[in-house]
């Protein structure tokens, strides 16, 4: 009865396949009395329909109310270790060399909820200082931060690493004059060894002041690239290599795109990330899993100028099946190769190409807050997004029709041609109209599949179809129930229709959507579609099934 109500309540009649489908999806145990579910199912559905309106209602708010609670408990998250309210600051740091990704989008929505909850300061910080490697793009700048307010959080404060270099300089030379940091000459292969055997090379205890004078010559541009380094002395014993005497900053002569040739000497990510945390007085990292030692690191510095490191809470990677690892940088080449039209490809995971496609900011925060912030990996499917998102544009996307590979049929012994109305919401009273002609069109799929039968051309008449199909009636009953269902177009009452996604699909779809541009609608036995553009020709980014 739960969910007969609920499902009354969203589309004003419960739909029994629907409700079926919920009931077997909570007790997968009943699957295998399907024919007894299905019974009652039915005999509910008909007890909830003799109810009083009051009635109706009155269970419709108990049920609506208990499902808005459970859906609560699941996606609130676990309180932040040692938080006080109010005094939270938390930051999301993205390198912008290309826009946020999916993966993007959970660092930009947990930490934005953790702020909100506790009222806490959320700094968008540009880890930025690789000019090179992972080039930033001029315009990811802007991306990130329309990205970041799309989802639904706005930044208290906006940082760019790269144009505040000169601080890190000045921790640099203080962590030489405290004996902390050190210039090392080491081609990278022979400290590798220093490194792997945990042998301390030979520049490691060079004098004070003979580090700083090579890294005054560093920042004037004395050096070649990879001729120097500058390192932090660790513990050349540690367990993990990656730890032993880090590299700090390295020489890099390519113009960064945000500030130019003003610097030579860039700070590695490390380094930076644990200098800003500590000026902007971070509460709480949000990390991956995979970036303990990013931790470990740090915390030598943290350790030589007595500052106290930030809590950190680690999480598990989670990979989207359909997109393996599909990062960033490999995103960019395969743009630049040519396989994919730019960046808000509906193919590709980027927010860009899910905004574009009519996938809400509200699905993807319901989607990562339903994960968590569990330390094991996890393998979700976009299916889960797509569920999210349907919730929340079935309700309100208007229903068309779509004609895809359109073939023409002709209706012989048609009475008379009328104008057939069809409801274009599922929850509203309005209609659509298209005039029942004699010629029209169907996809050739449902021709192929269904060519010689009694077909039901929805809402308007029964035919034995073929090229020539012959007129039976315009009563439902004469169709089977619920099967040779299809839908059709007039063949004076279309437009050009292509539809984007993993595939192209052409065809012809009703004048109506023209006035959906920038909405999310249903095609009817095709799929959810963001209508882009309704030119010559309407152009509509498939969503999901």
């Amino acid at each position: 009865m739960k969910y007969i109500a609920i499902n009354s309540a969203k589309y004003g009649k419960p739909d029994e396949k629907a409700v079926i489908g919920k009931v077997i999806a909570e007790n997968p145990e009943l699957k295998s009395k399907v024919k007894e579910v299905i019974q009652l199912v039915k005999d509910c559905i008909k007890e909830f329909e003799s109810l009083s309106e009051e009635d109706k209602k009155a269970l419709i708010s108990k049920y609506a109310s208990e499902e808005k609670k459970k859906e609560e408990r699941e996606l609130k998250l676990p309180p932040l270790p040692e938080a006080e309210v109010g005094k939270v600051i938390m930051r999301f740091a993205p390198n912008p060399n290309g826009p946020p990704t999916l993966g993007s989008a959970r660092g930009i929505i947990i930490n934005g909820e953790y702020c909100r909850d506790y009222k806490g300061k959320y700094i968008l910080r540009f880890d930025d200082t690789d000019p090179k490697t992972k080039r930033p793009i001029l315009e990811a700048y802007d991306w990130y931060i329309e990205d970041f307010e799309w989802l639904g959080y706005k930044p208290d404060e906006i940082i760019y690493a790269s144009k505040r270099i000169h601080l890190y300089y000045d921790y640099a030379k203080k962590l030489i004059e405290l004996g902390g940091a050190y210039a090392c000459f080491c081609k990278k292969e022979e400290f590798k060894k220093y490194r792997d055997g945990g042998i301390a090379c030979s520049h490691r205890n060079n004098a004070v002041e003979d580090n700083l004078e090579v890294w005054e010559k560093m920042l004037e541009g004395a050096y070649d690239e990879g001729e120097v380094v500058l390192r932090i002395k660790t513990d050349m014993t540690h367990k993990d290599p990656a730890v032993r005497d880090w590299v700090a900053f390295r020489i890099i002569y390519t113009p960064h795109p945000l500030v130019g040739d003003k610097y030579c000497v860039y700070p590695m990510l490390d380094f930076e990330s644990a200098i800003e945390d500590h000026l902007c007085k971070t509460t709480h990292i949000l990390r991956g899993k995979d970036l303990r030692d990013s931790e470990l690191r740090q915390r030598y510095i943290y350790e030589y100028f007595g500052w106290r490191y930030p809590i950190t809470i680690h999480w598990g990677r989670v990979n989207v099946l359909e997109f393996g690892k599909l990062s960033t940088s490999l995103i960019r080449r395969e743009i630049e190769a040519g396989n994919y039209a730019g960046w808000d490809d509906p193919r590709l995971p980027t927010v860009k190409a899910l905004r574009r496609r009519g996938i809400t900011a509200e699905a993807i925060r319901r989607f990562y807050l339903a994960l968590g912030l569990s330390e094991s990996e996890v393998n979700v499917s976009m299916k889960s997004l797509y569920a999210e998102n349907r919730k929340i544009v079935d309700p309100i996307a208007n229903r068309y029709f779509f004609v895809a590979d359109p073939i023409e049929i002709e209706i012989k012994g048609l009475p008379e041609e009328k104008q057939v109305e069809i409801p274009l919401n599922p929850n509203s009273k309005e209609k659509r109209v298209l005039h029942g002609e004699r010629r029209i069109y169907i996809s050739r799929e449902d021709f192929e599949k269904l060519k010689g039968e009694n077909v039901r051309l929805k809402d308007f008449c029964n035919v034995i179809l073929d090229e020539k199909a012959e007129f039976v009636s315009y009563e439902l009953l004469e169709a089977k129930k619920g099967k040779n269902i299809i839908h059709w177009l007039p063949k004076n009452q279309v437009k050009k229709c292509r539809v984007v996604g993993e595939k192209i699909w052409d065809g012809f779809v009703e004048r109506g959507v023209e006035k959906e541009i920038g909405k999310v609608v249903q095609f009817e036995r095709f799929g959810f579609c963001k209508i882009e553009k309704a030119n010559e020709e309407v152009l509509a980014i498939y969503t999901h099934d």
